[in-house]
């Protein structure tokens, strides 16, 4: 069986030692309060509701999925499930980051996101049920009614509703422009909305007592394109004036998705037949409303494979010490034994060591974005605000892409150390795998975040934000650039630096003469990008960490850090190069292939 041991001790490293997120909490009122011995309590119980509650389920939700009754349209979720989510609700998880006034603890955006990531470690099908409820909660609570807010964001904040996000048509996946779901306005400020929305995750499930669908439709007299959608609240149970719950609505799930992953969470087919929904935001500008949920749903797809990411280490680590097979190439190492543990074998370490690279890179960004979320929402300074926001808004295609590619390869190896057993069910390494493949479409496919880094992220404002986050290189390379110690860091950062511009101006040029070479260069444009930040965060890691040692510190933490941070740097950084001549080599490979694709 799978195990899970909460990473507490780099979480902290993170938040404490690299971000110091307490000093700057400080800064922001609502957080001033807010010190490290209340953030490392919180997440070491949510470690413990992580890993004994929901992790236990993991596989078992997993071999029995979800069953839809087709005569009610009611879907069960797997055994164990529903009283799992009740002790969440009764433990306040859900209102961790929610705002006091709704009933939220308030707590700063870091430690939700720490906390997801050990959910998504423990059990990514079951944290899909309650992560969309943030999404939802957070985009009512930026363009809701005060009627909306009242109504849904206490039982959203509560736990005691879930919500969910309802884009995806039959004919159309991310050109939401092509949507044909109606929405007619009555004379009493209401809408009926009827079509057919499919891929909704959490869609229909037996957890909580209703569910909120924010859904996206037309006006009768929309424009045409993305132009002329328009954000709906469509409850699955109509909400009566004193807050109880009235009668059915008119949305329903007509069939469950049959996935290669994620079992455990009912992926529908919704089907709306007059159902009655109230209006999020202005007439037509609807996806400007949503975006604030896809956004949020971005960055919890990256956590989710950052979550798979840690647990398939942990397993596939702990098995390469146990599993003996052969001897090490320079001599017996288990001399009591008939052959070595597999973890002497150079390559197994590689496959090892890949993984945890990029879990603790991904860890150190995805907490730096949760750190700039709560800048831009909550420091007193407007500029910090819109600064942060600007640098989220550069990372969050990074955080979906970078982190799931990263996690897709990183499980596949960890499966590979496993060998055949990688293979049995029973090992739960061939789940992480099936799991983590998932998050490199949905959400925007990683192709459509690379577009998005490099056409509207850098292209789009000639690469002011990019520059933005060039500076923080900059800045480090500069404080850290006389430290010989730290030249095996630096210099190949500061290096990459210089490349990124240069590469980026290139691109750029050409792609003024054809748009064909952003599409062409995208994919491996981005992971060079990714590849620069994980740089970056990794040299921060690796300077507190020396410093750690040359005041005396003994804890081996510090040391295993190090050489993490050794490894990244000379077996996966280096990746840059061959990205960027791939990325060079243009479009015209690519589409002067008629006859090849005929």
């Amino acid at each position: 069986m799978p195990i899970y041991n909460p990473p507490l001790r780099d979480m902290q490293f993170v938040l404490h030692e690299v971000l110091r997120v307490t000093d700057e909490y400080r800064a922001m009122p609502r957080h001033a309060e807010v010190d490290a011995d209340t953030i490392n309590a919180v997440l070491e119980e949510g470690g413990k509701f992580a890993a004994e509650v929901i992790f236990p389920l993991n596989i078992s939700g997993d071999e029995e999925g979800c069953t839809l009754d087709k005569t009610t349209h009611e879907v069960t979720a797997p055994k164990g499930f529903k009283a799992a989510y009740a002790q969440y609700v009764a433990g306040g998880w859900p209102a961790l980051s929610c705002d006091p006034d709704t009933g939220g603890q308030g707590l700063p955006f870091v430690v939700n996101q720490c906390f997801y990531e050990m959910m998504n470690s423990a059990n990514q099908a079951w944290t899909m049920y309650p992560g969309l409820s943030h999404g939802a909660y957070e985009c009512l609570h930026a363009h809701g009614t005060p009627e909306q807010k009242a109504t849904y964001l206490p039982k959203l904040t509560s736990g005691e509703w879930t919500g969910t996000m309802c884009l995806t048509e039959p004919h159309c996946g991310t050109d939401l422009g092509l949507l044909r779901t109606k929405a007619e306005p009555q004379a009493d400020g209401t809408y009926v909305i009827n079509g057919a929305k499919i891929f909704i995750s959490a869609g229909e499930h037996d957890l909580a007592d209703n569910i909120i669908h924010l859904v996206l439709a037309r006006l009768p007299d929309a424009p045409a394109g993305s132009k002329g959608i328009s954000l709906f609240a469509v409850p699955k149970y109509h909400v009566n004036a004193d807050g109880s719950l009235g009668t059915r609505n008119g949305i329903f799930c007509a069939g469950l998705e049959h996935k290669m992953g994620i079992h455990a969470n009912s992926t529908c087919q919704m089907v709306l037949e007059n159902a009655v929904g109230t209006m999020v935001g202005q007439p037509n500008k609807g996806l400007q409303a949503m975006f604030v949920m896809m956004n949020a749903a971005r960055l919890g797809v990256g956590n989710q494979s950052l979550g798979l990411t840690e647990v398939a280490y942990q397993n596939a680590l702990a098995y390469a010490k146990d599993r003996v097979q052969m001897r090490a190439l320079t001599g017996p190492k288990a001399k009591d034994k008939p052959a070595d543990p597999i973890i002497v074998h150079p390559d197994v370490r590689k496959m090892l060591l890949t993984a945890k690279a990029y879990a603790e890179g991904g860890r150190a960004l995805a907490c730096f974005c949760a750190l700039l979320l709560d800048r831009e929402l909550h420091h007193p300074d407007e500029k910090v605000r819109k600064d942060s926001g600007e640098m989220l808004a550069l990372l969050t295609p990074i955080i979906k892409a970078f982190i799931t590619d990263n996690g897709w390869q990183a499980t596949t190896m960890c499966q590979q150390v496993f060998g055949g057993h990688g293979y049995i069910k029973e090992w739960g390494m061939e789940q992480f795998v099936r799991d983590a493949r998932i998050n490199m479409i949905y959400e925007g496919t990683n192709t459509i975040q690379s577009l998005d880094l490099l056409g509207r992220k850098v292209l789009g404002n000639n690469g002011a934000t990019l520059k933005k986050f060039g500076k923080l290189v900059a800045a480090l390379v500069e404080e850290e650039g006389v430290n010989e110690q730290m030249a095996e860091f630096i210099n190949p950062l500061a290096m990459m630096g210089d490349k990124v511009t240069k590469f980026t101006t290139e691109i750029g040029f050409k792609a003024f003469q054809n748009p064909d070479e952003v599409g062409a260069a995208a994919v491996d444009y981005l992971r060079v990008v990714g590849h620069l930040v994980y740089g970056y965060f990794f040299a921060r890691m690796a300077s507190v960490a020396l410093k750690e040692i040359n005041s005396g510190n003994t804890d081996p933490f510090y040391a295993a850090k190090l050489q993490t941070a050794r490894f990244y740097f000379a077996k996966l950084f280096p990746e840059t190069v061959t990205l960027m001549l791939t990325a060079r080599a243009g479009s015209k490979a690519l589409m002067d292939t008629d006859l090849a694709l005929a």
